[in-house]
Formats: structure tokens, C-alpha cells, sequence
């Protein structure tokens, strides 16, 4: 018996009418057509030729396709158009004698408008090329775009040829000599979350003109500032074309953060310094040539998830024209079809079906093989994961064509691990190899022990560990997962210190959107302060966090401009605020905490122990006669279960074995209390540990050599800090408590 949601959707599919194509006058093409397919079988897009180019789109319900030219020098002249063929694989094909490089184009398809039957043709609407390599226009959403109530009414019956974003037929040609695969292993991974925009705009040894640009990211003063830092991966926030929402436009605001694709094979142009889509295409990849050459990986954060087309109010720009039944995820009920909506934004593509899922796979190949990029973030990832039923499914034909995938399956792969508004929607931990994850739960557990919430030690131990609990059930190592502080998405790191709720009325929604649970603190003072003692305490707790990620197994993640000290001024959502709100200030910087975390950074870099690949299992290592962890209460005894999970528990040491012969074995100390805690040192009077560092001093990394500190003497553990000793000399065997 078919399932009662199966054998709807098949019943309002089989009740499809085709109709007439739309009557136009189509103006006889100047230029000559061909339909022969030869040299194998089609693929979509656009394939510059030897005897001209070819067009390809894909459509399954549309009666007739038309390809649409216009002349790059006045992008509103159409200067043909030409009724596509059809052909398997429900492709759409015209080959076209004398298209050049910069040629503009669209296509205008042509069938029923049954909203019920998820089909929203309208010929009167050029609809982009979804495999389109560049797009010419400014990327505003306009009434223009709309075919509301349906395509007989006022916004329906309006031909938008004229006004409505091209596509950009694209030479790909490039030279990349010199460049190659990095390919960094995970263990000396550390993340970079950055803007393309916000991370130049103010860069003062970026020329002007390239500020906020792909070129301007490119520029040897922000690359060498990246790999001083530590850097080793940066993590663009979506660079594919979006789309500006209108209600943000009339607030004059933008859709700063560009989680609202339009083009999944395209650069956003405006991030470009180039006006030419042709050299906005290059600019991207000089872009990650210059990256690579300077050591550091190019990962995108990728939107696969939704488009900018929304809900079934919003525009008519390219899935929804061309095939909104094959391209999005719907539930056909009694009422007829409906969008699945599990982003948030409308709608879901659906990755399940054939058309969806080749686009998707196709577009993440495009951007490995062409620009060469080393991986991607996916947004909702769960999302591009659900199967032909709409759930989570670890075998899911999208994770299952990854896995298998030649090219894919060997970039960097980071899943968001969750969406919206189902019971499947959170699944952390659960995606299959090789996939690495956001891990939410280490931001917000960290964030809360050093908050100083009751009862919250345990749980920060196992984040510190690599989370076992939530990757090691399924054989997944703690490089599964990555460890985060903050994101885009959230208060700064120096705002998560320095208030306690969220300030977001710049966005113009009185203050309603954005996260309430923040897991953060003021500190006494909500926002800024000249009290020195809330400065220092603010300082304390960054240093501390900055550390913990650093000292964690797993992979860290860092927010460009944490290391700085920027501020968003308290807002927690600045997806609308291209602005100094978002921006880099290369004007103001906190200096003391850049050092740190350039030092912090390249002490995990010179410490294997942070960046082991299995977990500890406080096993005894018979070349060093160590553990590799044990866990101590402050009187120099062991730490015992029940001891963890005490409410008022704020302070452990973790003694950490060495790895090999040639490193000594390193013990960190933790207190999250606003009181000093004396800590008894491990190891009898022969024992002598050397500082690293103190993140409760300032500056944390000592400038001098620090006299040592013998075994079994009390060290003075500061408030609201991590310390690091080394061991310089003495027994190993006595450094392990007997009880």
C-alpha cells in the first residue's frame, strides 16, 4: 500500500494539464541554430564551443523553452530569441553559431500555472540560468520579479526582459600555474570565519579601490596578517550570487551575511573590484590562487538548503520559473502543494530529487575543479541531507553520492547539523564520515562553565575531550568535530562578555529577532565601561575561552576580528548590517589579545597532545610510563566520578601524558571561580614544573623564564583562569597520585 503523502503527490502530478505555450512574437535569430548533439550526452549550463555555444537547461514540466540573448553594451536589448529542443533527461538544448564570451542571457518557459501542482510557469518572467557562471545586474529583488496572484494580474502580466538580472556566458580560461592542493590535514586545521566585505573594507594598506573585495582579501598585508595569525583555512561566509530582500531594502538595509542564493555557480559581483563579470570570475581566483600561495585554504560556506525565491509571495528568479515541482521540496495535501519549509526561509530544495541533487553536486564540482577551492560549510545542512520523504537520513542520496564522489569526498566537508521546525532537525554527531560538524554543544557548554554555571564541570571536561559522547558512538574521531566560541551568527566574543542580552534595534524589528539564550555575562556592566576591574575580568574570560578551544581536541574555529577585540555593539543577528556594525575596525585593535592568540595558536601548532586524533582513554603509555589524562582535584588526588558532577565545583587539573619520548608531559588547571584556588602540584620534591602560560595574568605567555615550581608545593591558581606547566625535570612515576 503506497504511503497516503506518496500517492498524493503522484495523484496531482498524473493530474497536470499540459498547455499551449504562451503566443509571442519571437524575433528571427540573426544568428544561426543548430539541435545536433554531438560528442557525447548533454549536461546543463553553458559550453563555449569551437563552432559556437551551447545552451543547456533542465525543465521537466514545461511545454517550451525559450533562450533569450541580450547585448552586453545595453543589457535591457534582446537581441534574440530561440525556441530550445527538447531531449532526454528532460534537457533543453540550442546550440548557437557566433555567442561569444559576455554574451547576456535567460530563458522564458513557457507552461501551466498551477500553484497546486507546484507549477508557477509564467514566459512573461526571464528566468536566470541556475548553472549561470557569473550574473550582470544589481542584486536588488524588485516588483518586477513577481507573478502575484498568478501570471493574468497587474505584477504577472509585466514582461521584465528588459529589467531582470542575465546570466553571463563565461570563459573559463585560467592560469594556474604555481598553484596547488594544500590539502591540510584536520589535526593542523585551525578555522578562520570571515567576510569577504568586512574583513577589507577599512583595511588601510589595502588600496581603496579594492577594499570589501575578493582582490582586496587577496592582498599580501591581509594573507600575511592571516598566517601570523595561525591561520590556516579561511571560511568565506557565502560568496555565491544573492539576492537583496526587498523588506530590507525598504528598511535601507541589505542582506549582508548572503545567505539568500540566486546563483550557485556565480561569484557575488558586488564583492567584486571588477565591473566585467569575465574579470569578476578571474578576481575570485587570483583570489584563492594568492591564498593558497600564502599557505592557507579557501573553504565557502555554501546555502544549498534555499533560494532567495522564499515562499509562494516571493520573486520568480530561476527554480520556481523554470521547474519549481522538480526543484523544491513540497507536501501535497487535500488543499494541493504546499512548501516544505524547514529553513526557515520559505522553502527547501529538494536535494532528493534528480534535477536538485545533480545541481547541487554539479555546483560543488564546479568550485573544487574550476576555482579551486578546499571544501565547504553547509548551511542546514540536515536540510541537503533529508531523503525523498523529507527526514534525516545518515544514507540520505545527497550524503550517499558525497561519500562515493571522486572529486567531493576528498575536500573538507563541515556540516551545520541541524534546521528548523522538525523533531529530526537537530542532528549533531550525526552525520556519517567524512563529514566534520559544527559542534553547538561545545560552544554553549564552554560558554556556560566559564559564565560560571553550577554543575556544568562534567559536561566541560568531555567538550575539553573531543566530545565522545556525541561523535564517538558511530567510530567518528574528536576531529569530527568543530570547536566554535562564536560565529556570524551570535555575539562577538567581546560581546559575549560584556552583555548579557541582545541589542539588535539597528536591525528595524524592535528587537524581536535574534537568539535570547546566549549563554553570556556582562560582567556587571552591560556594554561598554571604563571600570578597570570589569576590563580585566572581561579580559580574563576571553583569554580563558580563546585558550580552551585552543587546548581542545577537535578542530578550533575562530571569528575574524575575536582576536581583536571588535564588537557588534551587542546585536546578535547583523545578517542586515553592511555596516561598521559588521566591519573590521583595522583602526582599533586590542592589541594584548591579538598577541595572545597568535601565541595560543602556535602553541597547540607545537603541541601534538591538542591535536591527537583519537581520544584519551587514560590507558598507560609504555614508552613513557604515563597516562595520557589524568584528572586532579586541587589537594593533588585524583578526581573521582561523583566529584564531577558536584554543583559547586569550579576548579580541575588535567595531567596530560607525553605522546612520545621526546615531549614532556604538560598539566593544565582550570578554575572558573571569581576566587583564587590553591592547586598541589603533582610530583614529589624532584618534580619541577616551568609556566607556559597563566591566562589570569597579563601579559599570559611569560616574557621571561619563570623560576620553577617543585612537585607537591601549592601553586597559586588565580581566578577565572587556565594555567599551563611543563614538566623541566624529575621522576615520571611520581607524578601520579596513589589516590
Amino acid at each position: 500500500m503506497q504511503p497516503l503523502l506518496t500517492s498524493l503527490k503522484r495523484k496531482f502530478a498524473r493530474k497536470t494539464t499540459p498547455s499551449t505555450p504562451a503566443r509571442v512574437t519571437v524575433p528571427a535569430s540573426p544568428l544561426p541554430v543548430a539541435f545536433e548533439i554531438n560528442g557525447g550526452p548533454l549536461a546543463p549550463g553553458v559550453t563555449l564551443l569551437s563552432a559556437g555555444t551551447r545552451f543547456v537547461a533542465h525543465s521537466r514540466h514545461a511545454v517550451a523553452l525559450d533562450l533569450c540573448l541580450y547585448d552586453p553594451a545595453s543589457p535591457n536589448r534582446e537581441t534574440a530569441r530561440i525556441r530550445m529542443q527538447r531531449t532526454e533527461c528532460d534537457l533543453w538544448h540550442a546550440t548557437v553559431h557566433g555567442v561569444k564570451a559576455g554574451t547576456l542571457y535567460g530563458y522564458r518557459a513557457h507552461g501551466p500555472w498551477l500553484p497546486k501542482n507546484a507549477m508557477r510557469f509564467n514566459a512573461k518572467k526571464l528566468m536566470l540560468d541556475p548553472y549561470a557562471r557569473a550574473i550582470q545586474g544589481k542584486p536588488d529583488e524588485a516588483e518586477h520579479m513577481r507573478t502575484l496572484p498568478d501570471p493574468r494580474h497587474a505584477l504577472g502580466r509585466v514582461d521584465n526582459g528588459a529589467e531582470a538580472l542575465k546570466s553571463v556566458v563565461i570563459d573559463e580560461s585560467f592560469d594556474w600555474t604555481g598553484d596547488t592542493k594544500l590539502s591540510i590535514p584536520w589535526q593542523d586545521t585551525v578555522i578562520c570565519e570571515l567576510h569577504v566585505k568586512g574583513f577589507t573594507q577599512t583595511h588601510p594598506d589595502v588600496p581603496a579601490k579594492q577594499r570589501g573585495t575578493y582582490a582586496g582579501l587577496a592582498h599580501p598585508s591581509v594573507t600575511s596578517y592571516l598566517r601570523d595569525l595561525g591561520i590556516t583555512s579561511v571560511q568565506l561566509l557565502p560568496v555565491h550570487q544573492h539576492l537583496d530582500d526587498g523588506f530590507l531594502l525598504g528598511r535601507e538595509l541589505t542582506n549582508y551575511w548572503g545567505y539568500n542564493t540566486i546563483g550557485f555557480f556565480a561569484p557575488h559581483n558586488t564583492y567584486a573590484a571588477a565591473t566585467d563579470p569575465q574579470e569578476q570570475v578571474r578576481e575570485f581566483k587570483e583570489m584563492v590562487k594568492a591564498m593558497h600561495a600564502a599557505g592557507i585554504e579557501v573553504i565557502l560556506d555554501v546555502v544549498y538548503n534555499h533560494t532567495a525565491e522564499g515562499n509562494e509571495h516571493g520573486p520568480s528568479l530561476m527554480f520556481r520559473g523554470l521547474d519549481d515541482h522538480s526543484y523544491y521540496r513540497h507536501q501535497f495535501g487535500e488543499d494541493g502543494a504546499d512548501y516544505v519549509n524547514v529553513t526557515g526561509c520559505g522553502n527547501s530544495v529538494d536535494s532528493s530529487s534528480p534535477p536538485g541533487m545533480r545541481l547541487i553536486l554539479d555546483s560543488l564540482r564546479y568550485w573544487v575543479t574550476e576555482m579551486h577551492v578546499d571544501g565547504f560549510r553547509f548551511d542546514l545542512a540536515v536540510t541537503v541531507a533529508r531523503d525523498e520523504k523529507d527526514g534525516f537520513n545518515r544514507q540520505s542520496p545527497f550524503l550517499s553520492a558525497v561519500a562515493q564522489d571522486p572529486v567531493l569526498s576528498k575536500v573538507k566537508l563541515i556540516a551545520e547539523a541541524w534546521d528548523m521546525s522538525r523533531m529530526d532537525s537537530y542532528q549533531v554527531g550525526n552525520f556519517p564520515e567524512p563529514w566534520r560538524e559544527l559542534n553547538g554543544k561545545y560552544r554553549d557548554t564552554v560558554r556556560s562553565w566559564w559564565r560560571g554555571d553550577a554543575g556544568a564541570t562534567a559536561e566541560f571536561a568531555k567538550r575539553f575531550c573531543g566530545s565522545q559522547d556525541v561523535f564517538g558512538w558511530n567510530q567518528r574521531p574528536p576531529l569530527a568535530s568543530i570547536n566554535f566560541l562564536t560565529s556570524h551568527d551570535g555575539f562577538t566574543l567581546l560581546d559575549l562578555v560584556s552583555y548579557e542580552h541582545k541589542h539588535n534595534e539597528a536591525n528595524k524589528e524592535d528587537n524581536r529577532d535574534g537568539d535570547s539564550c546566549n549563554h553570556s555575562t556582562n560582567c556587571g556592566v552591560e556594554g561598554p565601561t571604563a571600570d578597570p576591574w570589569v576590563l580585566q575580568t572581561r579580559a580574563r574570560l576571553r583569554r580563558g575561552m580563546l585558550a580552551t578551544m585552543m587546548c581542545s581536541l577537535g578542530v578550533p574555529f575562530l571569528t575574524a576580528g575575536d582576536e581583536r577585540g571588535r564588537t557588534q555593539r551587542g546585536n546578535n543577528n547583523a545578517y542586515c548590517q553592511d555596516s561598521d556594525i559588521s566591519w573590521l575596525d583595522w583602526h582599533d585593535c586590542d592589541e594584548e589579545i591579538l598577541t595572545f592568540t597568535r601565541q595560543i595558536t602556535a602553541f597547540r601548532r607545537s603541541h601534538e597532545v591538542f591535536r591527537r586524533s583519537s581520544y584519551f582513554d587514560g590507558k598507560l603509555n609504555p614508552a613513557t610510563g604515563l597516562r595520557d589524562v589524568l584528572w586532579i582535584e586541587s589537594d593533588g588526588t585524583l578526581l573521582h566520578h561523583e566529584e564531577w558532577h558536584q554543583e559547586t565545583r569550579r576548579s580541575f587539573g588535567a595531567l596530560l601524558g607525553a605522546p612520545s619520548e621526546a615531549s614532556s608531559p604538560l598539566l593544565l588547571l582550570f578554575n572558573n571561580s571569581a576566587e583564587p584556588q590553591p592547586f598541589i602540584l603533582p610530583g614529589d620534591a624532584s618534580a619541577l614544573w616551568s609556566l607556559v602560560f597563566d591566562t589570569a595574568l597579563c601579559p599570559s605567555f611569560p616574557t621571561t623564564p619563570s623560576p620553577g615550581l617543585k612537585g607537591s608545593q601549592k601553586y597559586p591558581l588565580l581566578a577565572q583562569g587556565i594555567v599551563c606547566l611543563k614538566l623541566a625535570a624529575g621522576d615520571l612515576a611520581s607524578l601520579e597520585p596513589k589516590v
